[in-house]
């Protein structure tokens, strides 16, 4: 028996398998060889992770000059929230002990990160502020020393 197949579906079938092929050997070119070694990444991106340089210095670093801020910050709410968490990377600041080398954050939206009225965030986990209604206009640290942000500046 003979099958009459439609020269449409013969031009399609024909579609189907050259796109097919086409992604196959695509795949064999684009797919790195170290791709699914260790589950479906790449192996190769652990070594190139390995490699990268180290830029944080560690909160023990900091309070080896900043021992003013240790005891202010010991007890805080943010005892545990490490240095570089908020200025950033600090092995260069360390390392060439200029001001200009840390990040000085600032500003309502930095730490309206943390701790703008969010729904999502349990209010007894962070304290949080609507920067709509408090003090709208006037930057945190004004107010609040981050430091010890319970001691109030003014």
């Amino acid at each position: 028996m003979k099958l009459n197949i439609p020269s449409y579906i013969k031009r399609l079938i024909l579609v189907f398998v050259i796109f097919i092929s086409l992604f196959l050997v695509l795949r064999h070119w684009l797919v790195p060889k170290s791709f699914y070694k260790y589950g479906h990444y790449r192996a190769n991106s652990l070594i190139e992770n390995e490699n990268l340089e180290i830029h944080y210095a560690g909160q023990a670093a900091c309070f080896d000059c900043h021992q003013d801020i240790e005891d202010m910050k010991v007890q805080d709410v943010h005892k545990d929230v490490r240095c570089e968490t908020c200025h950033g990377p600090g092995e260069k600041h360390v390392n060439s002990g200029e001001a200009s080398d840390i990040i000085r954050p600032g500003g309502r939206e930095f730490c309206g990160s943390c701790h703008g009225k969010d729904p999502g965030k349990p209010p007894e986990a962070i304290q949080q502020v609507d920067l709509a209604e408090h003090n709208p206009g006037q930057n945190c640290i004004e107010c609040h020393n981050p430091h010890q942000p319970w001691a109030m500046l003014k």
